[in-house]
């Protein structure tokens, strides 16, 4: 950075540009209106007669459950931000907060269909939602097999639906503006990477994979510029695995809570890896 300042500015630049522009429209509105919902009881009332579902598949409470189907309808980190605010409102167990973590740290629809899938079109967004989907919750079914604990926890409770527009939009924001410096900052260092590495004349694939562990977006928009089978399973482990910049905003929240950050890696790369192999399979002629 204090070698080449005019080329990783214009890196941080096209940062915020690539947030703007392709996470941006995409998120806020899903982030917004997932956020509202939870604070309404009704979405309260349907998660406690879901809780013997959740607990007999995924070895999660109701409050498990629903932070599982927020993060899957907004997309991280609004999963990991549920999970702690459920843990410091007592609505999740202890001893399910590993099992609730792994589950609820998701893609969601809208930049997995919208953004990238209107890149690579031909339902591609479709199939990377579907294989990010199964691999998450292909783990999550073996891991809870595993739960110590089968009775439910206290029922998620819903926030006093007082103000809960406004609060909720103020959530919203403060969330995908978190999103945005860590999209910048982390593509940053991915150029940084590449630089480093472009001695070594690596595949555009393969560089892109590289800058993908980095930077998620930035690496999945350029291997979906040819979204065969193999790009689209290198995508899928991306998405789901994370990256460094996903990684960093989801531990912002998780870290303050009694998880083990070696499991939840081991866990993320295993389901990213179940995802890959489900992308693959389904990006097949």
């Amino acid at each position: 950075m204090l070698l080449f300042p005019a080329r990783y500015a214009a890196c941080v630049f096209y940062g915020v540009s690539l947030w703007a522009v392709s996470v941006l429209p995409a998120v806020l509105p899903f982030v917004f209106l997932t956020v509202l919902m939870a604070r309404l009881p009704a979405f309260s009332r349907l998660f406690s007669r879901l809780a013997p579902l959740f607990g007999r598949a995924f070895g999660v409470s109701a409050a498990g459950g629903c932070t599982a189907v927020l993060s899957v309808l907004s997309g991280y980190p609004a999963g990991a931000r549920a999970i702690a605010d459920g843990y410091m409102r007592r609505s999740l167990d202890r001893r399910e907060l590993f099992f609730a973590a792994c589950l609820s740290t998701t893609s969601g629809p809208a930049f997995l269909i919208g953004t990238l899938g209107g890149l690579a079109g031909g339902g591609a967004g479709w199939r990377l939602f579907a294989a990010h989907l199964l691999g998450v919750w292909g783990v999550g079914l073996i891991l809870g097999r595993f739960a110590r604990k089968k009775s439910y926890p206290p029922v998620y409770i819903s926030q006093n639906a007082k103000n809960a527009l406004t609060e909720s939009l103020q959530s919203a924001v403060r969330s995908v503006l978190y999103a945005g410096g860590a999209i910048a900052l982390f593509y940053t260092f991915g150029c940084m990477l590449t630089d480093a590495l472009a001695p070594l004349k690596l595949p555009q694939d393969a560089a892109a994979f590289l800058q993908g562990l980095v930077e998620m977006t930035a690496g999945c928009i350029s291997l979906l510029k040819d979204p065969v089978p193999l790009h689209m399973a290198a995508c899928a482990f991306l998405v789901t695995f994370g990256g460094a910049c996903v990684l960093v905003q989801q531990w912002a929240f998780l870290s303050a809570l009694p998880l083990s950050c070696g499991r939840f890696l081991l866990v993320k790369t295993a389901q990213g890896l179940l995802a890959a192999g489900a992308a693959y399979l389904l990006a097949l002629p």
